[in-house]
């Protein structure tokens, strides 16, 4: 059973940032990508970003250059660094495997950015 828990969201002013970690049960990581989505409220969830089982990453174009995704196997963590935050990066942010994600999503940490 897969078990993935965000953490690190809150409440932050436009132009600050946060830092998102994912902690998954198991050794998922090792040879899988693994990507970090969020779903703002009445949008559908998109993927933000991703990341290679070799650290090749790969982002949306509305977070290029601001986010940066890493892992660390060792500890089965993902994390996701938001700089420059904008009032649009407010949603729930989820972890899960890419492209294929597992069906069971974590519970999400939410992102809020205030004006």
């Amino acid at each position: 059973q897969v078990q993935l828990v965000e953490s690190g969201g809150g409440l932050v002013q436009a132009g600050g940032s946060l830092r998102l970690s994912c902690a998954a049960s198991g050794s998922i990581f090792n040879n899988n990508f693994m990507g970090w989505y969020r779903q703002a409220p009445g949008k559908q969830r998109e993927l933000v970003a991703f990341i290679a089982p070799n650290g090749i990453t790969n982002y949306a174009e509305s977070v290029k250059g601001r986010f940066t995704i890493s892992r660390d196997s060792a500890k089965n963590m993902v994390y996701l660094q938001m700089n420059t935050l904008k009032v649009d990066d407010t949603a729930v942010y989820y972890c899960n495997r890419y492209p294929s994600a597992f069906a069971s999503w974590g519970q999400g940490t939410q992102v809020t950015v205030s004006s």
